[in-house]
């Protein structure tokens, strides 16, 4: 069934042409610390924490036809992960914001991908068992837009293996709730699905039931009533934009434990991420749902209801690029500093 080719209209469509940017800024922007620079000039000291042992706090909104969507959900997902790691945000809500708005104006870009994230940063005494010694940091970059899937890809839907040699980390091990960079269990079985030239990998927990594919949730359709797990994974943005779009179609949903055997005998399926939108899958383990390749109808419907009303300004915050950023630096506040 065909669906929206949304890479193709971001990439043509004038209302998503590239505002006017600085040569410097060509392959994005991004924010280290207290200050803003190229993309390819960032980087962050190599004894924080957040590189040497993935202690950080994430999170990710994009940015389609100049428009943010969903940002405060964002911001407050960003704030509770935060909140669950023990990290202290140095800036505000508010000046959080500001700084992802500056990023995006800085680049230019009407489709974009917006990263950020607060590290444990280091400590000046040496002291790592002196958690309260830490200077916790914040860094970010904007980007355009990027896919799990391209058009093609989507078009004809992604066939994914369920990993038989890597679980998700458990839950009691690592929140996955809190956005994290405890990824090399998802990084593992994203490499055995490419390696046995599959697309896309989805984990399961220790008893074989459903948790998260690497960068996304995972949904399946059943006998026209959607199904995605409750548990082991991230409460996705994307996640819950789906589930209030089925909700708008009049679908029956259910938010449970789901085994890895209801998603190869389901009659659809599809991934969602805030990179890449609703994706729908075609196999899953060498099995074609629904006896019949690509996207499933109500996969379809819902993959271009997304795009739709995303573009129509729904739940948007519209980046103001003909106000120029003319600060490129951001100091902490004095309030932030105590």
């Amino acid at each position: 069934m065909s669906i929206i080719q949304a890479e193709h209209i971001m990439l043509t469509h004038p209302e998503h042409a590239r505002a006017p940017h600085d040569a410097e800024f060509a392959n994005g922007s991004a924010f280290i610390q207290d200050h803003y620079c190229s993309v390819d000039e960032a980087a962050i000291p190599i004894t924080d924490m957040g590189f040497l042992h993935a202690d950080a706090a994430y999170d990710v909104v994009s940015v389609s036809r100049g428009q943010f969507f969903r940002l405060e959900d964002h911001l407050e997902r960003f704030e509770q992960s935060c909140d669950k790691f023990l990290l202290n945000n140095p800036y505000s809500r508010e000046e959080t914001a500001e700084i992802l708005t500056n990023m995006v104006k800085l680049a230019g870009v009407k489709d974009a991908y917006v990263w950020w994230c607060v590290t444990r940063g280091t400590n000046p005494t040496g002291d790592r068992s002196d958690l309260a010694g830490f200077q916790n940091q914040f860094y970010g970059y904007v980007i355009p837009y990027m896919y799990i899937a391209h058009d093609d890809e989507q078009t004809r839907g992604l066939d994914v293996i369920v990993s038989r040699e890597f679980i998700r980390i458990p839950s009691k091990s690592v929140d996955p709730t809190a956005k994290n960079l405890h990824w090399m269990d998802m990084k593992l079985s994203l490499g055995e699905a490419l390696l046995g030239g599959k697309d896309w990998s989805v984990l399961t927990d220790e008893s074989g039931n459903l948790a998260e594919a690497p960068g996304a949730n995972i949904f399946l359709i059943k006998n026209g009533e959607i199904y995605t797990p409750d548990s082991g994974c991230l409460e996705g943005i994307t996640r819950k934009t789906t589930l209030e779009l089925a909700a708008e179609l009049g679908l029956s949903c259910h938010v449970e434990t789901v085994s890895g055997d209801q998603l190869r005998q389901a009659d659809e399926a599809f991934m969602t991420s805030t990179a890449g939108g609703i994706m729908p899958i075609n196999s899953v383990d060498d099995i074609v749902l629904g006896g019949a390749p690509g996207p499933g109808a109500l996969t379809a419907r819902l993959h271009d209801l997304y795009w739709e009303k995303r573009w129509e300004g729904w739940l948007a915050t519209p980046v103001d690029y003909e106000t120029p950023v003319t600060d490129t630096t951001y100091k902490y506040q004095h309030s932030k500093m105590a």
